[in-house]
């Protein structure tokens, strides 16, 4: 690669790099005094105002002691999640870069035996 495409790759990275930044401070700042917490207690707080008689009929096996565990197990599994869809793209990238460079050196091995 020539060390102009570099500098533009870097320079592109360095742009979604404060973009990225700004959408994740600009909630906190809009938003100054908001409450970002689950929807699930919200779900069940608007079905008992129009129906007060309502009882959920599933509850966790298990609660952690405290929110700031609970946001840590909501990270882990999200960040989880988000490394297993990145494997398997980058394996399925992977695996089709390779096919593709074989198919090019087959190609290439029939030309000189022609």
């Amino acid at each position: 690669m020539s060390n102009k495409t570099n500098k533009s790759r870097t320079r592109q990275n360095i742009i979604l790099l404060i973009l990225v930044i700004v959408l994740t401070i600009t909630p906190f700042i809009v938003a100054k005094g908001g409450s970002f917490s689950g929807s699930d207690d919200q779900g069940t707080e608007q079905i008992k105002k129009f129906d007060p008689s309502y009882k959920p009929w599933a509850h966790p096996l298990w609660t952690p002691p405290s929110s700031e565990i609970e946001s840590l197990l909501f990270t882990v599994q999200g960040s989880l999640g988000t490394g297993i869809i990145a494997y398997v793209i980058g394996n399925a990238h992977g695996k089709r870069v390779a096919r593709e460079k074989k198919d090019n050196d087959d190609a290439s091995q029939e030309t000189k035996e022609k």
